[in-house]
């Protein structure tokens, strides 16, 4: 009896922890919210990790859904695909990269960083749904996906960030294309 009721307690702890609101599947679509779901992605990867894609899709039903393509060592040219669902990591794929000979692999990655950070495009996922509201009197739009489209030349300075929004009650999708820096690129549905 006492090894069941020990078990029980176990099993409950377990429950809260993973069910528990600072899982990135739970995260708001803001700036702290993409910010906890960064350190969740590092701490995952590694700081140091490189990534050729890396986004966001918020599923009614079972909140935050990550899919990351990631390495810690760039000139291996292996790469493995995960996805996070429901605060568990899976990989779905291993990726061998081909590169032009004479380039780094790593020229063809970005890192989470200063210059590229979620928390950035958190911080666009608040400003599109405000402008959203504001120009086409939609109620609370809800994140659909948000993503970093980085080029395939590995032109950081064209990397562009994508945010795509919905009525609360489904509908059309409003996509955001913003530079590094935020500034708007443009707005299409």
């Amino acid at each position: 009896m006492r090894n069941i009721k020990l078990l029980l307690t176990v099993i409950t702890i377990f429950a809260f922890i993973s069910c528990g609101s600072n899982s990135s599947d739970s995260q708001p679509a803001t700036a702290d919210g993409f910010l906890s779901i960064e350190k969740e992605i590092k701490s995952k990867f590694g700081d140091n990790a490189y990534y050729t894609d890396l986004t966001i899709v918020n599923n009614e039903s079972i909140g935050n859904i990550i899919r990351v393509t990631v390495t810690d060592n760039p000139e291996s040219l292996k790469m493995g695909e995960w996805v996070q669902s429901q605060n568990n990591w899976v990989q779905n794929s291993k990726v061998a990269l081909e590169v032009p000979q004479g380039t780094k692999a790593s020229d063809f990655m970005f890192q989470l960083n200063e210059k590229i950070s979620l928390s950035k495009i958190g911080e666009l996922v608040e400003k599109s749904s405000k402008e959203l509201t504001a120009k086409k009197s939609l109620e609370n739009p809800k994140l659909h996906m948000a993503l970093i489209n980085f080029p395939k030349n590995g032109n950081l300075s064209k990397t562009v960030y994508a945010v795509k929004l919905k009525p609360e009650t489904g509908g059309t999708t409003f996509t955001f294309s913003y530079t590094l820096n935020g500034d708007l690129i443009k707005m299409d549905y």
